[in-house]
């Protein structure tokens, strides 16, 4: 297939184009400015809600992955890039989509499980209602905003991804300092449900989707078991043969990381990938244990 990838430089997007490339693909990087790099001159700047997709040739998928991290404390200037990185790109991309000579078939754009918001240990899928507070909120606006390109016929699948395990980058590697000096341990109670995927299943979990034309809306990219944060911390702290005594209290967490740490650290979401178990996609790492293992190969 000859695809458009956004967010090409980030953690899952560098990951995505080798894999894809691996598969026979042609991956077509959107970039931030007008280049000839590989032939290709397509670019865009979501900020200013500009996009040229003339030289990108005759799209078949896009993989929407691009938005502002969601790290450091959320100001009202970050909590405006937040969303606006992911709803106004969103929807320039959409738009710019349509208008195309030809259209690609597919759209595959990043959500994430922070759309059900902090739900205790209530067991979410596809069909649970949405949640309450800001990351909920922006991840709605940010589904909404492909409605420009389902209206123009082209298949949508929003990709509700969750703690994505790799050691390169994301939550996993920002904890592996701390647990490798024995420093680890659970955040708050450590009751709070983590929906996790390793970075190999989530590869293929979007490949999944881009064949697979039976998909379309919301699909939950996750592994088949969540598990609390106490639960987590202990099984990183056996992978690495390190203890996990220490704890961050809630209320230290809210000091240090803001409102943050509600959104993101303690909140709760026990979300299973029913659509990606009913059409028939084989997780290679569907337990927690193993799949920290395969992460972290440096600490067999």
């Amino acid at each position: 297939m000859h695809i458009l990838l956004t967010g090409a430089s980030g953690l899952i997007g560098s990951a995505l184009a080798s894999f894809l490339a691996a598969q026979g693909h042609q991956v077509i990087k959107l970039s931030r400015a007008a280049s000839l790099a590989d032939g290709v001159n397509a670019w865009w700047n979501p900020a200013a809600g500009q996009i040229d997709l003339g030289g990108a040739g005759n799209l078949e998928a896009v993989i929407h992955l691009a938005g502002e991290p969601l790290g450091g404390r959320w100001s009202p200037t970050k909590k405006q890039r937040i969303r606006d990185s992911r709803v106004s790109g969103t929807r320039s991309l959409s738009e710019a989509l349509v208008r195309l000579p030809r259209p690609p078939q597919v759209l595959v754009c990043a959500s994430a499980t922070g759309s059900y918001g902090s739900r205790g240990d209530e067991l979410l899928d596809e069909q649970s209602a949405p949640g309450a507070g800001f990351l909920a909120e922006v991840c709605r606006a940010w589904e909404a905003a492909t409605a420009p390109a389902a209206e123009g016929g082209i298949r949508v699948v929003n990709l509700r991804i969750g703690v994505v395990l790799s050691s390169k980058g994301g939550a996993l590697a920002r904890m592996l300092p701390a647990f490798r000096l024995g420093l680890g341990g659970k955040l708050g109670k450590g009751a709070q449900y983590w929906s996790w995927i390793a970075m190999e299943d989530l590869l293929g979990a979007i490949h999944h989707t881009l064949l697979n034309q039976n998909l379309r809306g919301v699909i939950n990219a996750v592994s088949p078991q969540a598990v609390t944060n106490e639960e987590f911390t202990r099984t990183l702290g056996a992978v690495l043969g390190r203890p996990v005594f220490c704890s961050l209290p809630a209320f230290a967490l809210k000091l240090l990381f803001g409102e943050l740490a509600e959104a993101v650290l303690l909140a709760s979401a026990r979300v299973r990938p029913a659509r990606l178990e009913q059409t028939g996609f084989s997780f290679r790492f569907p337990r927690l244990e193993e799949a920290l293992r395969h992460s972290l190969p440096q600490d067999r």
